[in-house]
Protein backbone atom coordinates (compact mmCIF):
# COMPACT_ATOMS: atom_id res chain seq x y z
CA UNK A 1 0.00 0.00 0.00
CA UNK A 2 1.24 3.43 -1.08
CA UNK A 3 1.18 6.41 1.73
CA UNK A 4 -0.83 8.67 0.13
CA UNK A 5 -1.89 12.40 2.09
CA UNK A 6 -5.29 10.92 2.32
CA UNK A 7 -4.12 7.72 3.78
CA UNK A 8 -1.95 9.81 6.18
CA UNK A 9 -4.33 11.76 6.95
CA UNK A 10 -6.30 9.25 8.32
CA UNK A 11 -3.72 7.47 10.08
CA UNK A 12 -3.56 10.50 11.93
CA UNK A 13 -6.96 10.66 13.07
CA UNK A 14 -6.67 6.97 14.53
CA UNK A 15 -3.92 8.30 15.97
CA UNK A 16 -5.06 10.91 17.74
CA UNK A 17 -8.39 8.91 18.53
CA UNK A 18 -6.38 6.10 20.06
CA UNK A 19 -4.20 8.79 22.13
CA UNK A 20 -7.38 10.77 23.10
CA UNK A 21 -9.50 7.76 24.68
CA UNK A 22 -5.90 6.26 26.34
CA UNK A 23 -5.31 9.73 27.76
CA UNK A 24 -9.42 9.50 28.81
CA UNK A 25 -8.18 8.93 32.47
CA UNK A 26 -5.91 11.51 32.86
CA UNK A 27 -8.76 13.81 34.69
CA UNK A 28 -10.18 14.93 37.96
CA UNK A 29 -14.22 13.59 39.21
CA UNK A 30 -16.06 15.96 38.22
CA UNK A 31 -17.81 18.35 41.48
CA UNK A 32 -20.57 19.22 39.20
CA UNK A 33 -21.80 18.07 35.88
CA UNK A 34 -23.93 19.47 33.04
CA UNK A 35 -27.24 16.62 32.85
CA UNK A 36 -26.29 13.68 29.65
CA UNK A 37 -29.80 15.03 27.99
CA UNK A 38 -28.57 18.13 27.46
CA UNK A 39 -25.54 17.20 25.80
CA UNK A 40 -27.53 14.85 23.15
CA UNK A 41 -28.15 16.79 20.32
CA UNK A 42 -24.62 18.13 20.07
CA UNK A 43 -22.91 15.12 19.96
CA UNK A 44 -25.32 13.60 17.19
CA UNK A 45 -24.80 16.91 15.05
CA UNK A 46 -21.04 16.46 15.60
CA UNK A 47 -20.91 12.81 15.31
CA UNK A 48 -23.07 12.78 12.21
CA UNK A 49 -20.95 15.36 10.77
CA UNK A 50 -17.59 13.78 11.47
CA UNK A 51 -19.28 10.45 9.65
CA UNK A 52 -19.68 12.45 6.69
CA UNK A 53 -16.43 14.03 6.73
CA UNK A 54 -15.53 10.12 6.11
CA UNK A 55 -18.23 8.36 4.35
CA UNK A 56 -17.55 6.55 1.25
CA UNK A 57 -16.66 8.39 -2.11
CA UNK A 58 -19.48 9.59 -4.28
CA UNK A 59 -20.18 11.27 -7.41
CA UNK A 60 -20.10 14.84 -5.77
CA UNK A 61 -16.03 15.30 -6.47
CA UNK A 62 -15.66 19.22 -6.16
CA UNK A 63 -11.60 18.94 -7.14
CA UNK A 64 -8.91 16.17 -6.89
CA UNK A 65 -5.73 18.10 -5.09
CA UNK A 66 -2.20 17.65 -6.31
CA UNK A 67 -0.18 15.18 -4.47
CA UNK A 68 2.14 18.54 -2.84
CA UNK A 69 -1.54 20.32 -1.83
CA UNK A 70 -2.59 16.51 -0.05
CA UNK A 71 0.72 16.78 2.09
CA UNK A 72 0.34 20.40 2.89
CA UNK A 73 -3.37 19.18 4.40
CA UNK A 74 -2.22 16.56 6.39
CA UNK A 75 0.35 19.49 7.39
CA UNK A 76 -2.64 21.53 8.17
CA UNK A 77 -4.58 17.96 10.11
CA UNK A 78 -1.41 17.32 12.18
CA UNK A 79 -1.50 20.98 13.53
CA UNK A 80 -4.79 20.84 13.79
CA UNK A 81 -4.35 17.34 16.25
CA UNK A 82 -1.11 19.22 17.41
CA UNK A 83 -3.40 22.09 18.62
CA UNK A 84 -5.60 19.59 20.54
CA UNK A 85 -3.05 18.43 22.49
CA UNK A 86 -1.42 20.85 23.29
CA UNK A 87 -4.65 22.42 25.10
CA UNK A 88 -4.98 18.98 26.84
CA UNK A 89 -1.91 18.89 28.48
CA UNK A 90 -2.36 22.78 29.69
CA UNK A 91 -5.80 21.93 31.34
CA UNK A 92 -4.21 18.98 32.45
CA UNK A 93 -6.09 16.92 34.90
CA UNK A 94 -9.32 19.78 34.50
CA UNK A 95 -10.16 18.16 30.99
CA UNK A 96 -13.48 16.16 30.65
CA UNK A 97 -15.03 14.48 27.56
CA UNK A 98 -18.60 16.17 29.12
CA UNK A 99 -19.52 19.36 30.00
CA UNK A 100 -18.57 19.13 33.74
CA UNK A 101 -16.36 21.29 36.50
CA UNK A 102 -14.13 19.57 38.65
CA UNK A 103 -13.44 21.00 42.58
CA UNK A 104 -10.32 22.64 41.85
CA UNK A 105 -11.84 23.86 38.31
CA UNK A 106 -10.33 27.44 37.51
CA UNK A 107 -10.78 30.06 33.93
CA UNK A 108 -7.31 28.79 32.02
CA UNK A 109 -6.55 31.96 29.73
CA UNK A 110 -2.66 30.82 28.79
CA UNK A 111 -1.25 28.69 26.15
CA UNK A 112 -3.73 28.09 23.23
CA UNK A 113 -6.88 29.01 25.90
CA UNK A 114 -5.29 32.91 24.69
CA UNK A 115 -6.09 32.27 20.98
CA UNK A 116 -9.30 30.81 21.84
CA UNK A 117 -11.37 29.86 24.19
CA UNK A 118 -12.15 26.37 22.86
CA UNK A 119 -9.12 24.99 21.48
CA UNK A 120 -9.36 21.56 21.53
CA UNK A 121 -12.67 22.23 18.77
CA UNK A 122 -10.55 24.91 17.46
CA UNK A 123 -8.21 21.96 16.54
CA UNK A 124 -11.01 19.14 15.62
CA UNK A 125 -12.74 21.77 13.12
CA UNK A 126 -9.24 22.11 11.43
CA UNK A 127 -8.51 18.48 11.37
CA UNK A 128 -11.95 18.03 9.57
CA UNK A 129 -11.53 20.65 7.50
CA UNK A 130 -8.31 19.53 6.20
CA UNK A 131 -9.52 15.90 5.61
CA UNK A 132 -12.41 17.32 3.95
CA UNK A 133 -10.29 19.62 1.35
CA UNK A 134 -8.19 16.51 0.87
CA UNK A 135 -11.42 13.91 -0.34
CA UNK A 136 -12.61 17.48 -2.52
CA UNK A 137 -15.92 16.16 -1.98
CA UNK A 138 -19.47 17.84 -1.17
CA UNK A 139 -20.79 15.48 1.29
CA UNK A 140 -17.30 15.85 3.28
CA UNK A 141 -17.75 19.80 3.56
CA UNK A 142 -21.43 19.13 4.41
CA UNK A 143 -20.14 17.07 7.23
CA UNK A 144 -17.58 20.03 8.20
CA UNK A 145 -19.98 22.49 8.57
CA UNK A 146 -22.24 19.82 10.53
CA UNK A 147 -19.60 19.03 13.29
CA UNK A 148 -18.43 22.40 13.59
CA UNK A 149 -22.25 23.41 14.06
CA UNK A 150 -22.09 20.89 16.76
CA UNK A 151 -18.67 22.10 18.06
CA UNK A 152 -20.46 25.59 18.31
CA UNK A 153 -23.23 24.04 20.28
CA UNK A 154 -21.11 22.31 22.70
CA UNK A 155 -18.96 25.29 23.47
CA UNK A 156 -22.44 27.56 24.21
CA UNK A 157 -23.76 25.14 27.18
CA UNK A 158 -19.89 25.32 28.60
CA UNK A 159 -19.84 28.71 28.56
CA UNK A 160 -23.32 29.01 29.83
CA UNK A 161 -22.63 26.33 32.55
CA UNK A 162 -18.61 27.50 33.62
CA UNK A 163 -20.46 31.23 33.17
CA UNK A 164 -22.59 29.83 36.45
CA UNK A 165 -19.95 27.60 38.34
CA UNK A 166 -16.92 29.87 37.77
CA UNK A 167 -18.90 33.18 37.91
CA UNK A 168 -20.41 35.30 35.32
CA UNK A 169 -17.66 38.41 35.52
CA UNK A 170 -14.61 36.49 35.72
CA UNK A 171 -15.89 34.60 32.73
CA UNK A 172 -17.23 37.35 30.57
CA UNK A 173 -14.10 39.32 31.05
CA UNK A 174 -11.86 36.36 29.71
CA UNK A 175 -14.92 36.34 26.77
CA UNK A 176 -14.36 39.79 25.94
CA UNK A 177 -10.40 39.04 25.51
CA UNK A 178 -10.55 35.64 23.69
CA UNK A 179 -12.63 35.01 20.93
CA UNK A 180 -14.71 31.51 20.83
CA UNK A 181 -13.60 28.98 18.26
CA UNK A 182 -11.99 31.60 15.38
CA UNK A 183 -8.41 32.70 16.19
CA UNK A 184 -8.14 36.13 16.13
CA UNK A 185 -11.92 36.39 15.54
CA UNK A 186 -14.80 37.95 17.08
CA UNK A 187 -15.30 37.79 20.39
Amino acid sequence: MTLTPIVAIYLLWIAWVVSWFAAGRWTNAPAKQLPRRRERAHLLVTAAGLLVVFAPANRLVLWSPSEATGWLLFALAAVSFGFCWWARIVMGRLWAPLVSRTADHRIIDSGPFGIVRHPIYTGLIGAALATAAARGQATALIGVALAAFGFWVKARLEEAFLRDQLGAEAYDAYARRVPMLIPFGPR
